[in-house]
């Protein structure tokens, strides 16, 4: 492991592969819930569920106690933006649920995001899920060794601007990960390609766009986590934690490595 550009984390290939296995439980861990999400079901039900889940796979929750926050899953509900405290809240049938899940093995970190709709959601917000996912997809795609780390950032905006009037949250970025859950370098969700860091062999990042109906503007709640947005529009967070190899992309909390999607997407793929 060493250190470049202010701090950024190189990894070895062996610290890598450790992070595959933190990613593949995070991968896991959010299948679970998406699949186990319900009406009816409290938010914190759903947070013991990937509880069990990551110690049963030998691993650690990474949000648990992290600057004090209380659960396993930031788990934000329509307006609620990200950093939703998993609690007493029940899910109902027409509620849109981001859920963000982080693990560690052997001291390595794996993060990821996916917002899931519950029963029956409005197209539109159907359609602001969609368009947020596909963004960070986007981003990753754009992401290539020698390149710069606002290649991803203009990747992701430019895929949003494309299909309507979002609000893309600036203040909230993706980042750099590794021995830490939260590393340089900041992986902004707009801008213009060509700046920050190289993109080089041994660097991990989160991608994480968060997407709005509305304003991109925010509040943090009493609770000092919950990022909720002004106006109450509603929201999605889409994140999954990738690399590059010589060969491509290989993004670590994808169950299949993100093959079937950069195959998709025409871009390499650098797992094994």
């Amino acid at each position: 492991m060493g250190f470049r550009d202010r701090g950024v984390e190189i990894k070895t290939p062996e610290q890598i592969a450790l992070m595959r296995e933190a990613g593949l439980v995070v991968g896991e861990t959010l299948d679970l819930v998406r699949r186990t999400v319900k009406p009816g079901m409290t938010t914190g039900a759903l947070d013991a569920v990937a509880e069990d889940h990551i110690r049963s796979r030998g691993a650690t929750p990474s949000f648990l106690g992290y600057h004090g926050f209380p659960g396993t899953l930031c788990v934000s509900v329509n307006d609620e933006v990200v950093h939703g405290i998993p609690g007493d809240r029940v899910i109902n049938d027409g509620d849109v649920v981001s859920i963000d899940c982080g693990a560690i093995v052997q001291g390595w970190h794996g993060d990821a995001a996916v917002t899931v709709p519950v029963g029956e959601v409005p197209d539109e917000v159907c359609e602001l899920i969609r368009v947020t996912e596909e963004a960070m997809w986007r981003g990753i795609a754009a992401a290539a060794l020698g390149g710069r780390v606002t290649d991803i950032s203009h990747a992701v905006e430019s895929y949003v601007r494309s299909q309507g009037d979002y609000g893309i949250l600036e203040e909230y970025v993706g980042h750099g990960i590794g021995s830490a859950m939260h590393q340089p370098p900041n992986v902004p969700n707009y801008g213009r390609p060509g700046r920050g860091p190289k993109l080089v062999r041994g660097l991990a990042l989160a991608v994480e766009p968060m997407i709005v109906l509305g304003s991109p503007e925010t509040t943090v709640l009493d609770d000092d986590w919950t990022v909720v947005t002004d106006d109450g529009s509603w929201a999605a967070h889409s994140e999954n934690t990738f690399t590059l190899t010589p060969d491509g992309a290989w993004v670590l909390t994808a169950l299949d490595g993100g093959e079937a999607k950069l195959a998709e997407l025409g871009v390499p793929f650098g797992g094994r």
